[in-house]
């Protein structure tokens, strides 16, 4: 579930190991290129934490983030 708060968007995933969360930001990666949307992220073992917000309309959570997060989502399913 994202939460907003300090005008950003943020998620963490959790996998079964390194391999799945490093496959799953490659699918990000790719995702945020084709929507010209890149997000804050970090990576530790099995975790991915996002973070979104628009840095062109002043670091706030626009309709880009929203998009990109039901995006993201939709990588999981």
């Amino acid at each position: 579930m994202w939460i907003e708060e300090n005008h950003k968007l943020k998620r963490t995933f959790q996998f079964k190991d390194f391999s799945e969360a490093f496959a799953f930001m490659t699918r990000v990666a790719i995702l945020a290129e084709k929507m010209n949307h890149h997000p804050n992220w970090s990576n530790i073992y099995n975790k991915v934490t996002i973070e979104l917000n628009t840095h062109d309309a002043g670091n706030i959570v626009t309709e880009k983030d929203r998009q990109l997060a039901e995006a993201i989502d939709n990588l999981t399913k």
